[in-house]
């Protein structure tokens, strides 16, 4: 297949994650999450803009709010915060807070929030990870669900919680933990928003059995196929997650994949964001598109509160 890779302009991240596709703006939003910044790509003039949120040190992800212009969810460390910024700023504000997680053990102070995305009714879904140290021996990770006010415990005793993705048509949900090397698929109640009966689809480690294969962000396609982003692996992976063949390897001029999200008017672009940390050379940080992939994804979901 003859895709075509090519990197955003002026789009450098230190640590590049969390893409978000906002067909009402033609946008893509994503965050420099480890400098506290959000970013704009302007799909029309083809520029992308970046603001620092005053005060914060992270910015884990960036999600628009249903119905309110100009205002987003935010993961700040272990908070859930409303930023405001006009998607041209290069500073703004967190002006509301929805919600705070891990405060009752002091063992979660260096926690802070990861990936996160809403499913198709809007309900978010966040986790956690330990910020420094060794994620892989202290489990101390969360996902949570934020639905009409209310925080609920999906899954403790994760390590890095990391990518999402919801298929509506095979009634699942899709999540890694980084530190599981594998894609586990849930039954997925569209209702209600519970899952269970996991199920690995895609292991890593059958790939890499040394390890060093992580798995990072993911998104799905409208055939039910996923994306599976690697952290030190040069490669989205294309995954039929009934079979667990591989399909396409998606390859990158830098390691460090962390995400991907299909936007473009017709949701045919394959945006991906990447890290340069740990002194990796350029281009890494970029935010690339992938085009010629064949394949359309599903509209991003704004979060509704």
């Amino acid at each position: 297949m003859a895709y075509k890779i090519e990197a955003l302009p002026s789009s450098f991240a230190d640590l590049g994650e969390g893409p978000h596709w906002d067909a009402a703006t033609q946008s893509l939003y994503y965050v420099d999450l480890t400098c506290g910044k959000l970013l704009r790509y302007d799909y029309n003039i083809k520029r992308v803009f970046k603001t620092k949120i005053m005060g914060e040190d992270f910015a884990s992800f960036v999600i628009p709010i249903e119905g309110k212009e100009n205002e987003f969810a935010v993961g700040c460390g272990r908070r859930v915060v409303i930023v405001t910024w006009d998607g041209v700023a290069e500073s703004c504000n967190v002006t509301g807070s929805l919600f705070e997680v891990q405060t009752n053990d002091d063992k979660f102070k260096d926690n802070r929030f990861n990936d996160a995305k809403c499913d198709p009714q809007g309900r978010l879904f966040a986790g956690t990870m330990r910020h420094g140290g060794d994620e892989f021996q202290y489990r101390w990770g969360e996902l949570y669900k934020y639905e009409n006010g209310k925080v609920t415990l999906v899954k403790s005793d994760v390590g890095i919680s990391n990518g999402l993705a919801w298929d509506e048509k095979t009634k699942k949900f899709y999540y890694i933990d980084t530190t599981d090397y594998e894609v586990k698929a849930y039954e997925y109640s569209f209702e209600n928003g519970t899952a269970k009966n996991p199920k690995i689809v895609f292991d890593l480690r059958t790939l890499d059995p040394k390890g060093k294969l992580l798995p990072d962000g993911m998104t799905i396609d409208t055939d039910g196929n996923i994306y599976v982003a690697t952290f030190n692996g040069y490669t989205i992976y294309k995954v039929n997650p009934t079979t667990g063949e591989i399909l396409l390897e998606i390859k990158f001029p830098c390691k460090q994949i962390t995400s991907a999200v299909f936007g473009g008017p017709n949701l045919d672009i394959l945006y991906v964001t990447t890290s340069s940390r740990f002194g990796e050379p350029d281009p890494a940080g970029n935010t690339y598109q992938v085009t010629g992939l064949g394949a359309q994804g599903f509209p991003s979901t704004s979060m509704k509160i």
